[in-house]
């Protein structure tokens, strides 16, 4: 009895069970309270993207079809190929239009009389030689399309496939062949001087954005059907 009595005397504490708060619980609740808010923030800056994105892309059709209105591809008119029964070989491997044959070789003839030696380096080319001359580059040079571009016209956009397109050079400085450095020849400077007596003009010079400077690269425009072809281009100078 004695020992029932001490044993009453102390006060047993009952146990008592308690539950931890586990942190994903946690989380998925904040989340839950929260979710509707940051819906509604990603939705008005998704929506905002979206706008955006569109007026980027009308801004840009615009402006691609304001600036291919006469169908320029990286730069380039586009030209047809001239039929084979209009060319005429003037030198081995290098044939022109034949409305241009005695104005260019006429012109050749007035320079010599002065000292100054032109040579023809480039004339006709089809449109499938300028497609292996465009392609090429890219293997030789791993340029893009639009690097490419600035040194050479894409297939279908070339004015030597005109027969109206010379490429001049230095008889006495080949060096400088396809060479901006032809600028400072003798030959580059009678011709600034008297190409266009002879109805030649300078194709692409240092204000062209597109197409980089060549100062050899000269066309005719001396004929009705010349001045038909290259209305164009000269229309947007």
């Amino acid at each position: 009895m004695e020992q029932n009595n001490d044993i009453d005397q102390f006060d047993i504490p009952l146990a008592k069970r308690t539950y931890l708060k586990k942190p994903t619980s946690v989380f998925l609740k904040k989340l839950l309270i929260f979710f509707p808010f940051l819906l509604l923030i990603f939705s008005i800056a998704a929506l905002r993207w979206f706008r955006n994105l569109e007026a980027g892309t009308l801004r840009n059709l615009i402006f691609q079809v304001e600036r291919n209105q006469d169908h320029r591809v990286l730069g380039h008119l586009p030209y047809e190929e001239i039929p084979r029964e209009k060319l005429v070989l003037i030198e081995p491997n290098i044939e022109v239009h034949l409305d241009m044959r005695d104005s260019l070789l006429q012109m050749r003839e007035e320079a010599k009389k002065e000292g100054i030696y032109l040579v023809f380096l480039s004339g006709y080319r089809s449109i499938n030689l300028q497609k292996d001359i465009f392609y090429s580059l890219k293997s030789i040079r791993n340029q893009e399309a639009v690097e490419r571009a600035r040194v050479s016209a894409p297939p279908g956009y070339s004015e030597h496939s005109t027969g109206f397109a010379i490429d001049i050079g230095d008889a006495t400085k080949r060096e400088t062949d396809f060479e901006t450095e032809f600028e400072n020849t003798k030959a580059f400077r009678w011709l600034k001087k008297n190409a266009a007596k002879f109805h030649f003009k300078l194709s692409f010079n240092k204000d062209n954005k597109f197409i980089d400077y060549e100062p050899w690269h000269w066309r005719y425009e001396g004929s009705i059907e010349a001045l038909k072809i290259f209305e164009s281009s000269n229309r947007n100078l």
